[in-house]
């Protein structure tokens, strides 16, 4: 039997309530409840591909917690370290959509129950068995001394020889671009696999040139840097030279939750050894697929689900 990858990652989750009908918030009576979070949904992808899925939180001792608690555990993924804590509610995400589509989200994080978090809680047991840390920037951005517990569990994955990956997934509506730049350049010289949208990274160092891109790659040691480019496919620089592989063609609903489960891919890919372009192919079709139902982790497809649309097979009914 083949071996069962182990991957941890750590951050917050929220509850998203999203309107039953459009128009300004003020004038919506209806909202349908779902849950959400970059970290959970990559956990939730990793464990619809079989992986084993490890999520370091911690939720509001209140009725929306156990909903959380209650999904992630029914979707595989290890709650071991995952507490309720009192007098911090569970974050909240609601939407705003318009009739032209266009839309708002109000976050209400403030006392969120991951500011109960300590560099001190982060454990070495909590790696026992993990192949790859999964790290994203939004856990980062949410309080400063966020980043005392990141560079505990970044420094205990390097003494282990852990691989590290890193989203930056950057949040300008949680902290202003310079301190994200700050933060993220101290996490790079521990990063092996960086998984960056292109906006983003020309955000992060000016630029998205490929022979710039290339040197920011070689400075920091970062043996892989993954491109996510939207309809546009993806890029890996590997080994001192790019792959590319063009995007699967697919009429998207909601693109909530595709970077997410692009990650989750290319991860499940790099761990079974797939050759740099048949990473980023399995990559896009678990992006591509993630596209194609609405919601934040609703549309994150199962194993086979995958293979079968890569293989340009009967998709399985989703």
């Amino acid at each position: 039997m083949p071996e069962q990858f182990g991957i941890l990652t750590m951050g917050d989750a929220m509850i998203t309530l999203n309107p039953a009908t459009t128009g300004p918030l003020r004038f919506v009576a209806n909202f349908e409840r779902k849950v959400g979070g970059a970290e959970l949904n990559f956990a939730i992808g990793c464990a619809r591909l079989d992986l084993r899925s490890k999520w370091i939180s911690r939720l509001g001792k209140d009725e929306f917690g156990r909903v959380i608690y209650n999904f992630a555990k029914g979707e595989g993924v290890d709650m071991t370290d995952v507490a309720y804590v009192e007098g911090h509610p569970t974050s909240l995400n609601i939407k705003e959509i318009r009739e032209d589509g266009s839309g708002k989200t109000f976050y209400y994080r403030y006392h969120s129950p991951v500011l109960t978090m300590e560099p001190e809680d982060i454990t070495e047991e909590m790696f026992k068995d993990i192949h790859i840390v999964h790290l994203t920037g939004v856990f980062m951005a949410i309080d400063r001394k966020n980043l005392d517990i990141v560079h505990r569990v970044l420094s205990i994955a390097k003494e282990k020889g852990i691989l590290v990956s890193f989203d930056p997934n950057i949040r300008l509506k949680l902290w202003s671009i310079e301190d994200a730049r700050a933060a993220y350049h101290d996490v790079f010289p521990y990063v092996d696999i960086l998984l960056t949208g292109r906006d983003e990274i020309k955000s992060i160092i000016g630029t998205d040139d490929d022979k710039e891109l290339a040197d920011f790659a070689q400075r920091y040691s970062i043996s892989q840097l993954v491109i996510k480019d939207g309809g546009e496919g993806s890029a890996l620089y590997i080994d001192g030279q790019w792959v590319r592989k063009e995007a699967f063609s697919v009429t998207p609903v909601d693109t909530v939750g595709a970077g997410d489960g692009f990650d989750a891919g290319y991860l499940y890919s790099y761990l079974h050894e797939f050759e740099p372009a048949k990473r980023l192919e399995f990559a896009n079709a678990v992006g591509a697929l993630v596209t194609t139902v609405s919601g934040d982790n609703e549309g994150l497809p199962l194993l086979e689900e995958v293979l079968s649309f890569v293989n340009q097979e009967e998709v399985v009914e989703r």
